[in-house]
């Protein structure tokens, strides 16, 4: 499984074309992923504060099946590989959702489904 933490914005307007196609696909080419161990790192990078981010889980294999290309790429600043989707993610490909919202010391947490 990939997962991505969108923007509000973004996610509603997946839900209103069956597509997911955030700014990083116009701009880079590609939409940035995580996988699961790398999901609480990438959202405190990114979304210290946030309230409103949601969690999406997409099954790498509908996307392939799909035609949708995935590359991982090392990704020099966070010393790591990490998944990059090149082209808008149908909703056929995603498995669950999740708001992703900071506890009350502020920190992410994985939703309980995603814990070990």
């Amino acid at each position: 499984m990939l997962y991505r933490i969108a923007e509000p914005a973004d996610w509603l307007q997946a839900q209103q074309t069956d597509f997911f196609a955030s700014p990083d696909l116009a701009a880079e080419g590609f939409i940035h992923c995580s996988e699961r161990h790398q999901i609480l790192a990438t959202a405190r990078r990114y979304y210290s504060g946030r309230t409103d981010v949601w969690l999406l889980e997409w099954d790498e294999a509908a996307l392939v099946a799909a035609g949708v290309r995935i590359e991982r790429e090392w990704v020099a600043s966070r010393l790591q590989h990490f998944a990059h989707v090149f082209g808008p993610v149908p909703q056929a490909a995603l498995r669950r959702v999740w708001a992703l919202r900071p506890d009350a010391a502020g920190a992410f947490q994985l939703p309980p489904e995603l814990q070990e």
